[in-house]
Parts: C-alpha cells; sequence; structure tokens
C-alpha cells in the first residue's frame, strides 16, 4: 500500500469544514501574494455584476458569468503550479520554465474565452 498524507482521514462533517477552511485560506493566500489573481478579481467584481445587469436570457448570462469564474480558477491552478515548482527549486531550468509558461498559456485561453464568450452572447 501506498503511503498517505498523514493529513488524511478525516471524514464526515469534519472533512467538509476543514475542506472549507483550507479553501478560504487558499483564497486569501491568492489575494494577498498574487497581483494577477487580485486583477483578475477585480475584473470578475465588474463583470460579474454587469452580466446580472445586462439584458440577457438566463443562459446566456449564465455563461458570462461561468467564463469569468473560469479565470480565476485556472490563475489559482497556475499559481499552485508556480508556487509548487519555486518550493522544488529556484534555479532556472527549462522545464520549471516550461510548466510556468503552460499554466500562463491556460491562463490566457480561459481570458480569451471571456472575450468570445461575451462577444457571442452580447452580439447574439
Amino acid at each position: 500500500m501506498v503511503d498517505e498524507s498523514p493529513f488524511k482521514g478525516k471524514t464526515g462533517v469534519q472533512r467538509v469544514w476543514s475542506a472549507c477552511h483550507y479553501s478560504w485560506a487558499g483564497l486569501r493566500a491568492a489575494l494577498a501574494c498574487e497581483d494577477a489573481f487580485r486583477q483578475e478579481s477585480l475584473l470578475a467584481a465588474v463583470l460579474i455584476p454587469l452580466a446580472f445587469w445586462l439584458p440577457v436570457g438566463g443562459t446566456g448570462r449564465a455563461l458570462m458569468i461561468a467564463s469569468v469564474l473560469l479565470v480565476l480558477i485556472v490563475e489559482l491552478l497556475n499559481s499552485a503550479i508556480e508556487a509548487t515548482v519555486d518550493r522544488v527549486s529556484l534555479d532556472r531550468h527549462h522545464l520549471s520554465k516550461r510548466a510556468k509558461d503552460i499554466g500562463s498559456a491556460a491562463v490566457l485561453l480561459a481570458l480569451i474565452n471571456v472575450i468570445l464568450v461575451w462577444v457571442c452572447v452580447l452580439l447574439g
């Protein structure tokens, strides 16, 4: 059997409570330490209310909001990849660069997705 983390083992409501606590800690860390996440959060703070204000149908509104939330999700994953790479080594290495560049490309595609979704919904 593969050794598992000593932090595993919580079940039921305790597990859900711990997961929520860790998730909030992650969001706080991203807001405190990640400039890109702060910028994209500000963008979300503008675009999500705007999606509710614009005269679009429910499906279009859901797509608009989901596309914005996807940027935040991808940015969190990118930040986690970057932190992990930096934790392993701060030395320059082509694989570290590749990992960070690919994470950055994912964020770029998520941002392009926001533009395309919003244009498609607004132009019909």
